[in-house]
């Protein structure tokens, strides 16, 4: 694949996999606006795994924390802040994972992938998340998250696998309706999308394991490396801007991206 191909596609899976505005919807818009074919399963869970790394590197006090407290969890000693986190975070993650799997083995999840479905979806969670921000209040913070408050953001989650949805998007569209600051919000979020990207590039992974060669082995190492440049960049800017700027802006961009999809779609 052109290395040209391969730094775009890791620059908008790495620029929007965390913002708010839908890394699908910049990805099917891509091939539409240039005509370049589509890049296939091993560079999608190479990018994958170069924002994961972005993230776990961001957050990594957090990572730890929930890390060293999965062995508490396993005991059922949910005794400090280190273990209730963890415990959280797994609850957050199993309404994605089971339906996640249910709709990659009934294949509807290929039906899902239009253009059409992309731009409604795009538009329409847009316009949710400016509801949800402009009306949610500030008063919880991250270290509160309740077991409660993690079940419906995980619930909420499970509505990214509607591409378009915006997996980021959709949990701070909850985080912010349930009464999360910005910065919070945007937090727990980037935590639960973690153990959610880990999931799916084993799965994905899993499929393209035994195809690997060393050409496709060498454009995979490129994408993760610049996906992972480009997420860390764009994360520690948005982190920065919602100390001082509401989610507006994104849910504008989203609209316009949405109309666009849209007008691609029907025209």
């Amino acid at each position: 694949m052109p290395i040209l191909h391969l730094i775009i596609v890791a620059l908008i899976q790495g620029i929007t996999e965390f913002l708010p505005v839908s890394s699908s919807g910049h990805l099917i818009l891509l091939p539409n606006l240039t005509g370049m074919e589509d890049q296939g399963q091993a560079i999608d869970v190479a990018v994958h795994v170069g924002t994961l790394g972005a993230v776990i590197l961001y957050f990594r006090s957090d990572v730890k924390r929930a890390l060293s407290g999965v062995p508490k969890v396993l005991r059922r000693q949910i005794d400090d802040q280190n273990a209730w986190l963890a415990l959280c975070l797994i609850i957050a993650t199993i309404p994605v994972i089971i339906a996640g799997l249910l709709l990659k083995l009934s294949g509807f999840d290929d039906a899902l992938r239009s253009v059409a479905v992309v731009g409604w979806a795009t538009l329409i969670f847009g316009i949710i998340l400016y509801w949800a921000d402009q009306s949610g209040s500030e008063e919880k913070r991250a270290e509160s998250w309740s077991m409660k408050d993690a079940l419906v953001m995980g619930l909420a989650q499970m509505l990214a696998l509607i591409p378009g949805t915006s997996r980021s998007g959709v949990t701070i569209t909850a985080a912010r309706r349930l009464g999360y600051a910005r910065p919070d919000a945007a937090r727990l979020a980037m935590l639960m999308s973690i153990p959610t990207i880990a999931a799916s590039g084993v799965l994905l992974g899993a499929g393209v394991a035994m195809d690997m060669n060393g050409a496709l082995a060498r454009d995979a190492a490129i994408a993760a490396v610049f996906a992972f440049g480009a997420a860390l960049i764009a994360l520690a800017l948005m982190m920065r801007l919602l100390k001082s700027v509401s989610f507006t802006p994104y849910v504008i961009y989203r609209i316009a991206l949405g109309i666009t999809l849209l007008w691609i779609a029907y025209t």
